[in-house]
C-alpha cells in the first residue's frame, strides 16, 4: 500500500536521514512533499532521481496527506500538528511535543508495536538515548524483569543537529591551528572536550535529556515502577551515541544467558570480543540500523548474579531517529 508522504524539516539532519532511509528501504509512496520553516523555501532536494522543492510549513501544508514524518522541532510540531491530523493524516512526530501525552502512543516497533494502532493522529518517536538504550534491554527485561537501571551516555554532536556537528569539525580545524574555538551551536567548547548534556536543569539538578529517558523507558515498558537513573554527557563524536548500561535484574542471569537472548534480538547485534579487546565504537555504528552491544559482564557488586554491565553504540540519525520513525510509518502501512 502506498500513500501521499510529507516530511516536515527536511532540510535538517533528521530530515535528511530520513530521505536516505526511505530510499534504501524502497518505501511505498504515490506522492512526497518537502516541508521546512520560510528560511528553506525554494531549496531543491534530490530524491530517488527526481527533484522536489521544499515549501514552507504551514497549516494549509497538509491537503490530501496521508503520513507526516516531522521532525521540525518541538514548537513546530505543536504549532502544526493539529492540522495535520484535522486534515487527516498520521503524523509521526520525532520532536519531545507530545511523548508524554497520554494520550498519545510513544513506540519503538521492536517493543511495543501494538500501540501504533492506538493512535488518534499522532504517534510520538522516543528521545534518541532511550530509543538506543532500551532496544537491547527490551528482550532481558521480557525475560527477567529489570529492577534498576543506571545509565550513563556519551552523546555525539549530531544529537544537536546539523549546526552542531559543523561546530565540532570547525573547532577542532580551529583549535588544532591555534586559534579560539567558535561557540555557537553549544554553550561550550565540544572539541577535546567533554561536559554535561546541553539541557536544561530541574530542580533537583538532573537535566532535561535525563528526565526524558528516565519517563520515557516508564512509558514504552508500560512498568511505572521501574527504578531508572541516569548522566547525559555530550562527547566530541560527529555521529552515533555510546552508553553504559549497569542493570538489576529480579532473577539471577548470567551474561552468556544475556549474550543468547541477544543474539536474536531484532534490531541488535554484538560486538563482545573480550579475547581482542574489541568492543562497539560509534564507527561501528555510523550508518547502521542495529544497536552495537559489547563489555557483557556480571556486576559483582549486586548479589546473587542479578547484575549485568552493558556497552551500547547506534547511530543517533538512524535508529535513535529517522529509522525508527520509518519503521513506524511502515507498519501503518
Amino acid at each position: 500500500m502506498a500513500c501521499n508522504l510529507a516530511i516536515a524539516g527536511v532540510t535538517g539532519a533528521v530530515g535528511q536521514e530520513f530521505l536516505k532511509i526511505l530510499e534504501q528501504r524502497d518505501f511505498l509512496f504515490d506522492s512526497v512533499k518537502m516541508l521546512a520553516s520560510s528560511r528553506s523555501v525554494g531549496k531543491k532536494i534530490e530524491f530517488k532521481g527526481k527533484q522536489y522543492i521544499v515549501e514552507e510549513l504551514t497549516n494549509k501544508s497538509f491537503d490530501r496527506i496521508d503520513i507526516v514524518l516531522s521532525s521540525a522541532g518541538a514548537a513546530q510540531s505543536k504549532e502544526f500538528t493539529p492540522a495535520a491530523v484535522e486534515a487527516g493524516a498520521v503524523v509521526v512526530d520525532n520532536t519531545s511535543a507530545f511523548r508524554m501525552d497520554p494520550e498519545v502512543p510513544l513506540v519503538v516497533p521492536e517493543i511495543n508495536p501494538q500501540k501504533i494502532h492506538d493512535h488518534k493522529g499522532i504517534i510520538a518517536n522516543p528521545n534518541c538515548s532511550t530509543i538506543i538504550a532500551i532496544v537491547p534491554v527490551w528482550p532481558l527485561h521480557k525475560a527477567n524483569p529489570v529492577k534498576r537501571m543506571i545509565i550513563s551516555t556519551y552523546q555525539s554532536a549530531s544529537g544537536a543537529g546539523m549546526k552542531a556537528m559543523r561546530e565540532l569539525k570547525e573547532q577542532a580545524r580551529e583549535i588544532l591551528d591555534e586559534k579560539e574555538p567558535t561557540c555557537e551551536a553549544f554553550p561550550y567548547q565540544i572539541a577535546f572536550n567533554v561536559f554535561s548534556h546541553n539541557s536544561a536543569l530541574d530542580a533537583d539538578g538532573y537535566n532535561l535529556e535525563e528526565v526524558k529517558m528516565i519517563k520515557e523507558t516508564r512509558k514504552i515498558f508500560d512498568c511505572p515502577d521501574i527504578a531508572i537513573t541516569c548522566t547525559c554527557i555530550r562527547v566530541p563524536v560527529l555521529r552515533a551515541h555510546c552508553e553504559s548500561i549497569n542493570l538489576e535484574f529480579t532473577d539471577p542471569i548470567t551474561p552468556d544467558q544475556v549474550r543468547d537472548l541477544l543474539n536474536t534480538a531484532p534490531g541488535v547485534s554484538l560486538i563482545d570480543d573480550r579475547q581482542n579487546n574489541r568492543f562497539p565504537m560509534p564507527i561501528d555504528a555510523t550508518g547502521q540500523d542495529d544497536v552495537f552491544v559489547g563489555r557483557i559482564r556480571q556486576d559483582e557488586s549486586i548479589p546473587d548474579n542479578r547484575g549485568i554491565n552493558l556497552w551500547v553504540a547506534g547511530d543517533q540519525l538512524r535508529k535513535g531517529a529517522a529509522l525508527n520513525a520509518v519503521q513506524i510509518a511502515e507498519k501503518l502501512l
